[in-house]
């Protein structure tokens, strides 16, 4: 199991998940942080302190928001990767 941040961060981006993190496997990008995957051992820590409970266990992410499931591993290959897939993301839900 891993975690995943969903669009609840977009515009939001508070860091406290990164100060409590304790591999350092949330990362900062524009719009919002992303959590790797294959480096998130699942201590949970960053889940309660989300002020906007955009931090879920990733079988636990809802069905509206399972693209940020691919979002968040996207960050194996690249930021700009990252940004793709949300832009993706933001047009398909428009």
């Amino acid at each position: 199991m891993t975690y995943v941040v969903n669009e609840a961060c977009i515009g939001t981006k508070d860091l406290s998940c990164i100060d409590v993190c304790p591999v350092d496997c949330i990362y900062e990008i524009d719009e919002m942080v992303v959590i790797a995957p294959d480096e998130c051992i699942d201590s949970s820590l960053c889940e309660p302190v989300c002020p906007v409970d955009a931090i879920t266990p990733a079988e636990g992410v809802p069905a509206d928001q399972r693209d940020f499931i691919a979002i968040n591993a996207a960050w194996g290959d690249g930021r700009d990767e990252v940004d793709r897939l949300l832009a993706e993301h933001r047009a398909s839900s428009q």
